[in-house]
């Protein structure tokens, strides 16, 4: 019995311990400020990418994630990707994502990203009844981890993992500050933050189609491979 109160008493302390992040360990080697981007570092935050105010993008070359700190908890992500159709090899979905707002290091060492309701996506799915559209993005995301290494060819590298532990692609530092825009609502948004069906548009901007998504595709998967063994 009293060996079993020892044990209780232990492993409720575990939690409290572990759930504080360790800034100054080895495996995070700077600060996560700044602006971070994966693989050839094509798609990155601010201005390049997003215009919120007429929901509208600048298409990278080729696909990539960004992402951007600041010290004061404000953070922007960027993600430009194909989504594949086993059943249906030529219906692949293109996607385009920008959001901002605020972000949290949790207890548990999680990292939680808490929108504001401007976000955006525009979707382009060949084979869809609505094959371009633009919709309202604004969904909380959690890491479960993050880690930040020195890597010896392109230096500080962070590593995300999403809520079901699947590793967002490696992330290098671009800047060492936030390259972002600014940290406000940036457009009118007069819709509740559930609704997925706003902004339907028949997107006059760029689109593609399946044969050209799978000669890009090719390069980017290479490209892909590359950087997750760096």
């Amino acid at each position: 019995m009293f060996i079993a109160s020892i044990l209780a008493v232990a492993l409720a302390a575990i939690p409290s311990t572990l759930a504080q992040t360790d800034f100054t360990s080895a495996h995070n080697v700077t600060p996560i400020t700044g602006t971070w981007a994966s693989g050839s570092k094509q798609v990155v935050t601010g201005s390049g990418f997003a215009n919120p105010a007429n929901m509208t993008f600048t298409y990278p070359a080729v696909t990539g994630v960004s992402y951007a700190f600041t010290d004061d908890g404000w953070y922007e992500s960027a993600r430009y990707r194909f989504n594949s159709n086993g059943s249906s090899p030529n219906c692949i979905t293109g996607v385009l994502n920008w959001h901002h707002g605020q972000y949290t290091f949790n207890d548990n060492g999680s990292l939680t990203l808490n929108p504001l309701s401007d976000g955006y996506q525009q979707v382009q799915d060949p084979c869809a009844a609505e094959t371009n559209f633009i919709e309202q993005y604004n969904t909380t995301e959690l890491y479960m981890g993050w880690q930040i290494f020195s890597d010896q060819a392109d230096g500080p590298k962070l590593h995300l993992f999403q809520a079901d532990g699947t590793p967002v692609a490696p992330l290098f530092q671009v800047y060492s500050t936030a390259n972002m825009l600014p940290t406000e609502l940036l457009r009118n948004v007069t819709v509740t933050l559930t609704d997925k069906t706003l902004a339907v548009m028949n997107a006059g901007s760029r689109s593609w189609t399946p044969a050209g998504v799978t000669s890009l595709m090719s390069g980017v998967f290479a490209l892909a491979l590359s950087s997750m063994f760096i």
